[in-house]
This record gives C-alpha cells, sequence and structure tokens, in this order.
C-alpha cells in the first residue's frame, strides 16, 4: 500500500513521465493506492474536474484519521519548524496521516523530504 500526493497525481493525469507515475500506474492496477484525506479534499477542488476523474479519486481508500492525530500533525510540523525548515499545514497533515498508518508517500513535492528528515516519514518517488 502507498499514498498518493496530489502533485504525483496530477502530474500522472497530466501523462507526465517520471518514476513516480509509473509507481502510481502500478499501485492503482494493483490497487494498492490510498490517499490521505487532505489529498482527496486537494484534488476534489478543482471545479473544472472531468466526472469520470472525481470518480476516479472517490473509488480509493482514504486513510482514516486516528485518535490524537491532529495534535501529533501539529508536534510534527512543530519538530521541522524548529528545524528552520518549511512546513506548510497541508502538508504536515498529509505527512501525518502517512505516519499514523506506517505507508510510503508517493510524492513529487520536495517539502515532504523535511517531514522525511525530521519525522521519519517514507517518501516514495
Amino acid at each position: 500500500m502507498i499514498a498518493v500526493d496530489t502533485s504525483s497525481f496530477i502530474a500522472y493525469l497530466e501523462g507526465d513521465s517520471g518514476a513516480d507515475a509509473e509507481r502510481l500506474d502500478e499501485a492503482l492496477k494493483a490497487k494498492q493506492a490510498v490517499l490521505p484525506p487532505v489529498v482527496l479534499i486537494e484534488l476534489l477542488s478543482d471545479a473544472s474536474l472531468p466526472t469520470e476523474v472525481s470518480d476516479l479519486f472517490r473509488t480509493l481508500p482514504v486513510l482514516e484519521v486516528v485518535e490524537d492525530y491532529w495534535e501529533r500533525a501539529g508536534l510534527s510540523r512543530a519538530r521541522v519548524l524548529a528545524k528552520g525548515r518549511r512546513a506548510r499545514v497541508a502538508d504536515a497533515l498529509i505527512a501525518q496521516a502517512c505516519l499514523d498508518h506506517k505507508v510510503g508517500l508517493l510524492t513529487r513535492d520536495a517539502d515532504f523530504k523535511a517531514f522525511s528528515d525530521v519525522c521519519g516519514l517514507l517518501l516514495i518517488r
């Protein structure tokens, strides 16, 4: 099972090449792709999204928010910020969902490296 970030999903849908697009294609075919809740929000926020694409997003499993998630996300973000690194709120929420479920995150977004370095988030590229 791998969690998919918005950056990789959008690149995949736009037909971009790259290792992450190939990994996402494989994960979708093997029914191993999951979405952190915030990624689902980001993906569905495009008002011009074709119905078949939004339907695809809705069929994917979403990582459940577990007890004390919000507190852990805040503390993880604080740890990253304390190191002088960039830590957007949405990225902290995505990273924490992956950490809680012990799944790697497929992403093109370099900002997640801070969560990898500081909190142990497994990145898949």
